[in-house]
């Protein structure tokens, strides 16, 4: 018997940590995308290069698109994605009020699902 103690498969993660890293690949998703229409429109025209490269790179640009596309698409509910949307896929700086008038729900129901769409992308994307 196991009394008052329960065991956890889950490591304790740090939180802050999780939420820096989810929105900074969100925030880089955008350029990701712009990456591969540029590869594209370079490859029509027959052209390898217009810019220097600094850094080697392997080509994951795709491969990390897809992955992000597939958990918004399908990790996290039509609410949580439009709060992503607007608050980080967006060129604009929209702050947190300004989301819920658009969106119309309450604040306590838009912090929550705040919260928690983050960690549902971060599993989805196996950062946790």
């Amino acid at each position: 018997m196991m009394g008052l103690e329960q065991l956890t498969l889950l490591e304790p993660v740090d939180k802050k940590l999780v939420r820096q890293t989810v929105i900074r690949e969100l925030k880089n998703y955008r350029a990701l995308k712009v990456k591969l229409v540029n590869n594209k429109e370079r490859a029509e025209e027959g052209i390898v290069r217009l810019f220097p490269v600094l850094r080697k790179e392997y080509n994951l640009a795709e491969l990390k698109v897809k992955q992000i596309e597939r958990a918004l698409n399908h990790a996290i509910d039509f609410i949580e994605r439009k709060i992503i949307e607007l608050k980080y896929l967006d060129p604009y700086k929209i702050n947190d009020f300004n989301i819920i008038i658009e969106l119309g729900i309450k604040k306590g129901r838009y912090y929550e699902k705040k919260k928690t769409e983050l960690f549902r992308l971060a599993n989805a994307l196996e950062i946790i």
